[in-house]
């Protein structure tokens, strides 16, 4: 086979359009680099998908006589068409088919995903969260009050972000979006005071110093595990056994971590890098009231997105939405015990584009398209399960990664990589059967450059996209009114990553911009937009020096979509937006903090203002 072929059969496109429509071809260096960390190898049994209710395609050259094992121990006796279909199917879930002398997983979706109550959400970052009793960063405690006061106003939905484990022996890595792996919980957002075991007062500060904040947690958490009742410690064991062989290499690999230090495990001796292997057994061993700690926090942190959750469906439709990041650190606890289900030597990102002339590697590797269908989709589906345990709906960042991932090799610059095709229609029918049977709504973010047709096949299966106010634009770069919204996506004021209302008004963002010597930040093209959005937003005369931020949020709820989110530095009419893309330290990523407890928040007049407007738009 030449390269162009060994590359096609192997999902890589050789020839793809940026973002401007302009030709562009991998280089042949590029191709053989990536082809090199890729296991084409078969599946020994093959991953078939349908929608309920809808003839199954089968592969070319079945016929005859089929058997069905459905997921509830039924057995149903099926006859291959003459157009080698199987006949519809309704229960929803993972079944056995036997078809021609073969064994094949087939995995029935429903046709569309539910939709939300017709409602408002807010968007928080649970770090940045005050409680009552505070502490240097907002956790599960934290989040269970602003979940019971968000619920009290009338919010349907509160997204959060990400929860992932993180790095506990590294707190330098902070970003929920780089974790360790998305298998478990972000043991730093635990709340020992579940238990009955309260932290101690910390100081509070405008901004998150995360590497003492963190040492000053795990100590806290130690005490605790101390201090837990007999009846907590029995309750983490049982799920210390639920989770079974997962949890504890996810607890080893933090106890190791721990020990042994390093970026990640490929910095530890050779003897760890074996998550099953004889050193790595003695360590557990020898340390297994390590391990166990480490196991007791991560069901502690579960206990607390359950009491969040249930907490928020007291009074709320949707209640929690989990956000679900791109990928994992090939640093962590994922790519340590389980890295063959990984693209191991690869790093996903985004090609050159006009917000990025460079490209982008966001430092993080992601699921093996050929592992997944090796393995019957397994991590893929425990990795949904894990999000949407306790949550009313799932948010999927960069959901165009369920069609295909920019991937770079390990070490190159992010423009030497290529598109990877996923195996989209597989993915996006697990994540509506695992949607189904949480009982939640998916929300696929879907901004940027997406390929043509994208949307219109996450709406035909109800997965909703996102309309962000500053993207929502016509030819003329006029704002499109939002009654003239997509109905199949929720409506937003911004994001964790876009200017927050006022800080857009205000030119925050542009002042960041010249700040860190970036170009394009332009003050006139802003002053005409904002005259943009004011006529936009059926306003008269010249638009105000101040935000108009009650305006500008009444405007997004207007629109048909169901769910209409705030991000809560909006309803306060904050400036600073909580991560700006493309720095590091350069700005404070992530460390922003609230300057009350939420009750008290939601009670300021201006904010209690804003919560009506939304009300009276959302509920007319």
């Amino acid at each position: 086979m030449t390269l162009s072929e060994r590359a096609a059969a192997a999902g890589l496109s050789r020839d793809w359009e940026d973002a401007d429509g302009r030709p562009q071809r991998v280089a042949d260096e590029v191709l053989e680099a990536i082809l090199a960390c890729l296991d084409t190898t078969a599946p020994e049994v093959p991953f078939l998908s349908a929608d309920a209710g809808r003839a199954i395609e089968l592969p070319d050259g079945l016929g005859g006589d089929a058997e069905l094992l459905l997921d509830n121990g039924n057995r149903l006796a099926l006859t291959i068409a003459a157009d080698g279909t199987l006949p519809p199917v309704e229960r929803v879930g993972y079944h056995r088919l036997h078809a021609g002398g073969r064994e094949y997983t087939l995995a029935v979706a429903p046709r569309r995903c539910a939709l939300p109550k017709r409602g408002w959400g807010v968007a928080v970052q649970v770090p940045s969260l005050r409680a009552g009793t505070d502490s240097a960063f907002g956790d599960a405690g934290a989040l269970v009050e602003a979940a019971a006061a968000f619920a009290r106003v009338g919010a349907q939905a509160l997204a959060i972000s990400p929860t992932h484990a993180l790095f506990p022996a590294d707190p330098t890595r902070f970003s929920p979006y780089s974790p360790s792996t998305r298998l478990f919980h972000n043991v730093l957002l635990a709340d020992p005071a579940l238990i009955g075991v309260p932290l101690p007062p910390a100081r509070a500060t405008a901004l998150i110093d995360w590497p003492q904040a963190a040492r000053e947690r795990i100590a806290q958490l130690r005490a605790a595990f101390e201090l837990a009742s007999e009846g907590a410690l029995s309750a983490a064991r049982a799920y210390r056994r639920q989770r079974g062989a997962a949890l504890e290499a996810h607890a080893r690999f933090d106890a190791l971590h721990a020990a042994l230090g390093g970026h990640g495990w490929q910095d530890w001796p050779a003897a760890y890098h074996d998550p099953n292997g004889e050193a790595v057994i003695r360590f557990a061993a020898e340390h297994e009231r390590e391990v166990a700690f480490y196991a007791f926090l991560q069901w502690l942190g579960d206990l607390g997105l359950a009491t969040a959750q249930r907490t928020a469906k007291e009074r709320m439709a949707t209640g929690i939405v989990a956000d679900l990041a791109v990928g994992m650190d090939a640093g962590g606890s994922h790519a340590w015990s389980a890295r063959d289900e990984l693209l191991t030597g690869l790093t996903v990102g985004a090609p050159p584009d006009p917000l990025g002339p460079d490209g982008q590697n966001w430092g993080i590797t992601a699921l093996d398209p050929f592992a997944l269908q090796r393995t019957g989709f397994r991590a893929f589906i425990e990795t949904l399960r894990v999000a949407l345990a306790h949550a009313g709906g799932i948010r999927i960042d960069h959901a165009l990664g369920l069609e295909r991932l920019w991937v770079i090799p390990a070490g190159a610059d992010a423009s030497e990589g290529a598109y990877l095709r996923m195996p989209g229609a597989h993915l996006r029918r697990i994540v509506a059967i695992e949607a189904h049977r949480a009982e939640a709504v998916v929300i696929a973010e879907d901004l940027g450059t997406v390929p043509p047709g994208f949307r219109d096949t996450l709406a035909t299966r109800c997965m909703l996209g996102m309309r962000v106010l500053p993207f929502e634009r016509d030819e003329e770069g006029g704002f499109v009114p939002p009654a003239e919204w997509d109905e199949a996506a929720v409506a937003m004021t911004g994001t964790h990553d876009t200017p927050m209302l006022a800080g857009w008004w205000k030119e925050r963002d542009i002042d960041w911009a010249e700040q860190l010597g970036r170009s394009g930040a332009d003050r006139a093209r802003r002053a005409t937009e904002r005259a943009a959005l004011w006529q936009a937003m059926g306003k008269p005369g010249e638009p105000p020096a101040a935000p108009p931020v009650d305006a500008m949020i009444a405007h997004v709820a207007s629109a048909p979509c169901p769910l209409a989110i705030v991000p809560l530095e909006d309803l306060l009419a904050l400036e600073e937006q909580p991560n700006l893309p493309g720095t590091i330290d350069e700005h404070p990523n992530w460390r922003r903090r609230m300057d009350a407890p939420t009750p008290a928040l939601l009670a300021r007049r201006d904010v209690a203002r804003r919560i009506a407007l939304l009300n009276a738009e959302r509920h007319a």
